[in-house]
């Protein structure tokens, strides 16, 4: 129905906006950067971490960096939605601080908005205007694109102040039933974590287990477990001298050839190539 995507060549400012009568999410399921999902019309299912949330129109959710999420399709599919990843450098102060205005979002895995007719009259107009700028590509449209980023970050942080945080209410027992499951995975990733073990533990058959595993998540098993497994593996790349070998059997592959594989599978790169440019 409609697409508009803009990415800069180091992958720290990217604009993504889609009008869809169906979508999930095939790219990265975390970033680098922090994420600024607003839903613009419709509704939608969101896993983010360890919990799925259902978010409606006017809905915002500000993900920071390296945090897995992943958007499912909902019984009313069609929806309308924008997306800014933006890199944190972007959002400090001159002398590399924090920006004082933005220290709601700061120290938190995600920030829920719930939408607003008041909210939505401040929200719209902005993303509009990113909207346009990437459209047009003007010159400087990039850094005026940041620009108005900036801008609603601040309106999104002064609206939660004065409305106050509140988090999003579970979708429903099940759901919350895959939360446990999900929590212990994020806890015992380094196990060896064989779907028949899970489902052994939580009392679940694993036929049950895999299929609402993926309707609750948006993920199969397989593939979360994957990408919690090289989520870390990355912090350890970045953090630390330890050789692929051993960071493989850290994060629970069984072999660095197979380690290697799903690396590049998830993170378009290899193990090395990421060390080396430090993405």
């Amino acid at each position: 129905m409609g697409e508009l995507l803009f990415e800069n060549s180091k992958e720290t400012f990217v604009v993504h906006h889609r009008k869809a009568m169906s979508h999930h999410m095939v790219s990265s399921h975390f970033h680098r950067t922090y994420e600024i999902y607003y839903l613009m019309s419709g509704k939608r299912e969101f896993f983010i971490k360890d919990r799925t949330i259902v978010i409606e129109e006017g809905d915002m959710i500000i993900l920071s960096p390296n945090i897995l999420h992943r958007t499912t399709n909902t019984e009313i599919p069609e929806h309308e939605r924008f997306i800014v990843n933006i890199h944190e450098s972007y959002l400090a102060a001159p002398d590399g601080s924090h920006t004082e205005a933005l220290e709601p979002l700061f120290g938190k895995e995600y920030v829920y908005l719930k939408g607003s007719a008041s909210g939505k009259a401040i929200m719209d107009p902005v993303v509009n205007s990113i909207i346009r700028e990437v459209q047009e590509k003007k010159p400087g449209f990039e850094r005026y694109a940041q620009a108005l980023t900036l801008q609603l970050l601040i309106e999104c942080c002064r609206l939660l102040s004065e409305s106050g945080y509140s988090a999003p209410a579970p979708t429903s027992c099940k759901h919350e039933r895959i939360s446990e499951v999900v929590r212990f995975i994020n806890s015992h990733y380094m196990e060896e974590l064989s779907l028949e073990r899970l489902a052994e533990r939580f009392y679940i058959s694993p036929y049950y287990l895999s299929r609402f595993f993926k309707e609750a998540t948006g993920f199969t098993y397989v593939e979360y477990l994957n990408n919690v497994r090289i989520k870390e593996a990355m912090t350890l790349l970045l953090s630390s001298s330890m050789k692929a070998n051993l960071i493989a059997k850290r994060v629970g592959f069984g072999s660095v050839t197979h380690f290697g594989r799903v690396f590049k599978q998830i993170t378009g790169y290899p193990p090395s190539f990421y060390r080396k440019d430090g993405r």
